[in-house]
């Protein structure tokens, strides 16, 4: 059970007040019997999967309440990732009002209904900047967009949203073609934002690097006044932030805080091969040499394996999950422009099927998108960390940068 997603997790006064105002526009669509679409927004690590859980729990609570406006209703909860799909299915067997069966895939639900000629009435869409934008037969997937189809097939839809999230061109989304979207479907559009830091334990200036380095390319935003023979950096208030030279001094420590903490890793940007064949496939920077994350067929999730401490986790496998410490490594596409600056060079990220082409033209200009790809997975990456954040760049110029 992964403590962090618990449906009965306290909430904070700001998140109490978002759950109750989503909560009533359910109540409320369904009593006039109109459609409606809520977005909640929020950066990695701001709480938006807390709330979701906890609606969840309670309009399936309301359900089976005879005195309730939501008795009866066939409500669904959804997640394009199928990593955190094993959590919220497991977390299901701890609550005697939750069913797994109600726990999907998007397009696993959308086939559903289709087949049996149903609807839903509420839905709830966790990581909706995961949602198929377009067709794609590799995944079963027929209709044109995944968001407009699950929308046609449901009363109410909930769905939360980071734009700074999306990965892949195939789930392409800005804010702008939402409410298209929405728009043009004619219902009852809802929205509120969550702005403050959950996660991370970290002092304001850390997270404004991270937010600066990926949306801005800077690096000096941060004013570096510890270091050490190994690493620039140190304790930051009660946050453990640094900057290591040598990524296999950075891995070693982080095995010793796996070892104190438990839940730490080591990730990567997708800058290293490696394929679905069963094979591993290794990142190596120096001294440094250990195997990707491998497929995982366990119930158990990548994250919450002890074993893994051993292998590098890719955007695929942590995004959307809490680790007490995280060790990123930033590889040679995250290249020094000088003053002050970093560059993305595309060409060298091997994740090329993020890149695979769309088949309609909405995405206009496909270079600058692309290294905003790689920008959203920094940013997933470097906000894992609740106690703290290792850094590793593959060029050494920004370590030197940074040091001077």
């Amino acid at each position: 059970m992964l403590d962090s997603v618990l449906p009965d997790k306290d909430l904070t006064s700001q998140q109490q007040i978002v759950f109750e105002k989503i909560l009533n526009f359910c109540q409320d669509n369904l009593a006039k019997n109109q459609k409606g679409v809520f977005q909640l927004n929020g950066d990695a690590g701001t709480g938006k999967s807390v709330i979701l859980t906890k609606l969840f729990l309670t309009l399936e609570q309301d359900a089976k309440r005879d005195d309730s406006d939501l008795e009866g209703t066939n409500n669904y909860f959804l997640v394009n990732h199928p990593e955190l799909l094993k959590v919220y299915q497991d977390n299901a067997g701890y609550y005697p009002e939750l069913r797994k069966n109600r726990f999907l895939r998007p397009t696993t639900f959308i086939n559903q209904m289709h087949k049996k000629n149903k609807s839903a009435d509420i839905v709830v869409i966790d990581e909706a900047h995961l949602l198929l934008s377009e067709s794609d037969n590799y995944n079963n997937f027929t209709q044109k967009n995944q968001l407009e189809e699950i929308i046609k097939l449901s009363k109410v839809v909930i769905f939360v949203y980071d734009e700074r999230q999306v990965l892949k061109l195939k789930s392409y989304w800005k804010q702008n073609v939402i409410d298209e979207l929405v728009s043009k479907t004619g219902v009852k559009y809802g929205k509120d934002t969550l702005k403050v830091q959950m996660r991370m334990r970290a002092p304001e200036d850390v997270i404004n690097w991270i937010d600066d380095l990926t949306n801005d390319f800077k690096l000096d935003s941060i004013k570096i006044t510890q270091s050490n023979h190994d690493y620039l950096g140190g304790i930051e208030g009660n946050y453990d932030f640094r900057v290591y030279q040598d990524a296999e001094k950075m891995y070693k420590t982080l095995r010793e805080m796996n070892s104190k903490y438990g839940q730490s890793r080591i990730v990567s940007t997708a800058d290293y091969p490696s394929t679905l064949d069963g094979k591993k496939h290794y990142v190596n920077e120096g001294n440094f040499h250990l195997p990707w994350d491998q497929y995982n067929y366990d119930s158990v999730t990548w994250a919450q394996k002890e074993s893994t401490i051993d292998e590098i986790g890719s955007i695929y496998t942590v995004q959307g999950f809490d680790l007490n410490y995280v060790a990123v490594i930033m590889g040679p596409s995250v290249k020094y422009a000088g003053d002050g600056k970093i560059k993305i060079d595309v060409s060298e990220y091997e994740d090329q099927e993020s890149f695979k082409k769309r088949h309609d033209n909405d995405v206009q200009d496909l270079d600058t998108v692309k290294q905003q790809i790689i920008l959203n997975s920094m940013n997933v990456l470097l906000k894992r960390g609740i106690k703290g954040l290792f850094v590793y760049f593959h060029d050494g110029n920004i370590f030197d940068y940074l040091k001077n």
